[in-house]
């Protein structure tokens, strides 16, 4: 039973599309929010109590991918909006409004990604792939780890967990946590979340498979990674990536800073600039010769604003986070800082 959409109903609704509507909370997570149990009935559906009458065998059917209801035991079937007019008593435009308000984003989409990092840092002791990633990356200091709040993506759980916390689907894909399928965006990576201050701007995730490497959320990046460590450091070491960052660290550099690639963005540079200090630029020695030509370029940069600069040149091939996987050591690196050139 499938509920039609007529045009005058249509036209009721005054600056708002209603199949736009429709599509920002589907049927089955509007009904898990609401602690609907069910289980897989064939290949395309799912079957549990109906909550529109008391019953003790399980009649009420729902098809995901049609994002329509049936109830074999009371007749009643449809879709969402449908749903709550028959939930509700309500009428046609209630429901709507209803609806509405219910998948209207959260006033702080912040405490969205709070709660995906949270999930992350749970799931990365559970996947052994994922663990072993990190210690062939060079990353094996478990305080450390957690410290960072490193996390791991394993896929096909997330929207789950946080549509039960009550975020709506909508918001989990204006945040780009879901990607166009509702799938988990960040799938099979490692992630890092960003934060300005205390509160996290961004999720960044490293692929530990075949997918494209590097991921960041829609959004900003932010500032400098760990800034606030390290602001009040006269020497600042600035690499450009997360596992450079954290093997610097693991090996006991703790005025380390990260800029997330090779361009600064307008906060990152301000922040370099907040007073005098020297910046030890660490960036890639690789065959193209790009981290070292943006590292010649951001050198000449901070110098017209007053700001010492030093070029610290790894072997050919190397980056900070495979100069350690590869047998670097400490006093090794404290040797190349040292060597430095402006």
């Amino acid at each position: 039973m499938l509920l039609r959409w007529t045009p005058e109903a249509k036209k009721s609704v005054v600056g708002e599309d209603v199949e736009k509507l429709r599509r920002r909370m589907p049927l089955l997570d509007y009904l898990r929010q609401h602690n609907w149990a069910s289980r897989p009935a064939g290949r395309s559906e799912l079957v549990g109590l109906c909550p529109l009458h008391d019953e003790t065998r399980a009649s009420f059917y729902v098809n995901p991918r049609k994002d329509v209801f049936y109830c074999h035991g009371c007749g009643q079937g449809g879709d969402l909006i449908r749903f709550l007019q028959l939930s509700r008593r309500l009428s046609f435009r209630q429901s709507l409004a209803c609806l509405d308000s219910q998948t209207t984003p959260e006033a702080d989409p912040v405490a969205v990604l709070e709660q995906a990092a949270v999930f992350y840092q749970k799931q990365l002791d559970n996947y052994p792939e994922a663990l072993s990633y990190l210690n062939r990356r060079g990353l094996h200091d478990r305080t450390l780890i957690s410290e960072l709040e490193i996390g791991y993506a394993p896929g096909g759980s997330l929207r789950r967990h946080l549509t039960t916390q009550g975020y709506s689907f909508e918001l989990l894909r204006q945040a780009g946590l879901l990607n166009v399928n509702g799938s988990d965006a960040l799938y099979q990576r490692i992630v890092f979340p960003l934060r300005q201050g205390e509160h996290i701007v961004n999720l960044y995730g490293r692929s530990i498979g075949a997918a494209f490497a590097h991921r960041f959320l829609p959004g900003t990046k932010g500032g400098l990674y760990a800034w606030e460590k390290v602001r009040h450091c006269l020497e600042v070491i600035l690499v450009e990536g997360l596992f450079d960052y954290a093997v610097l660290r693991q090996a006991g550099f703790y005025n380390v800073t990260c800029s997330l690639g090779t361009h600064l963005n307008k906060d990152q540079f301000l922040e370099l600039c907040e007073g005098p200090r020297t910046v030890y630029l660490t960036f890639d020695v690789d065959a193209n010769q790009s981290g070292q030509q943006a590292a010649v370029q951001l050198a000449l940069r901070l110098s017209a604003h007053g700001i010492a600069a030093r070029r610290v040149l790894l072997p050919q091939g190397h980056d900070p986070n495979s100069f350690f996987v590869q047998g670097g050591n400490a006093p090794q690196f404290q040797s190349l800082l040292e060597a430095a050139q402006p």
